[in-house]
């Protein structure tokens, strides 16, 4: 069975339940899943909503990234989702999930994704705040 189990990226709500399901194995001996939120504060100031939006290289990038942390670990099972569209505050915005023989793989090789992903992945978010203002972050 291939180690990338689940990559996607989509308008819908996302279900830590699937990515959960997507990295069951019953060799590890770990399992990291990192949940990524819309908060109701960044940088001191309120925050209203926020839009993601993808380039259409995004699934693509995506799933280079989780090549490379595939090869650079030893996983048993990786997924990842990343949510577009539409969020308010406490939605799920991405959902990364690795399957390890043990827990200290499990833990660097789930950062390694989560991290990976947001320096690299053509995601951008559009934050709206209380006060009136808005502002692009990871845009190019």
């Amino acid at each position: 069975m291939d180690v990338i189990r689940l990559l996607d990226v989509r308008p819908d709500p996302l279900s830590v339940d699937e990515v959960l399901a997507a990295v069951s194995d019953r060799g590890a001996g770990g399992t990291v899943v990192f949940i990524g939120t819309v908060r109701e504060l960044d940088g001191g100031r309120d925050v209203t909503s926020l839009d993601y939006e993808a380039h259409p290289s995004a699934g693509e990038t995506l799933r280079t990234v989780a090549e490379k942390v595939a090869a650079d670990t030893h996983l048993r099972a990786l997924a990842a989702v990343h949510r577009v569209g539409h969020l308010e505050i406490g939605d799920i915005a991405v959902v990364v999930a690795v399957a390890a023989d043990h827990r200290q793989e499990a833990f660097a090789a789930c950062r390694q994704l989560i991290d990976d992903l947001k320096a690299q992945v053509p995601i951008w978010k559009h934050q709206r705040f209380d006060d009136g203002g808005e502002e692009w972050v990871g845009s190019p």
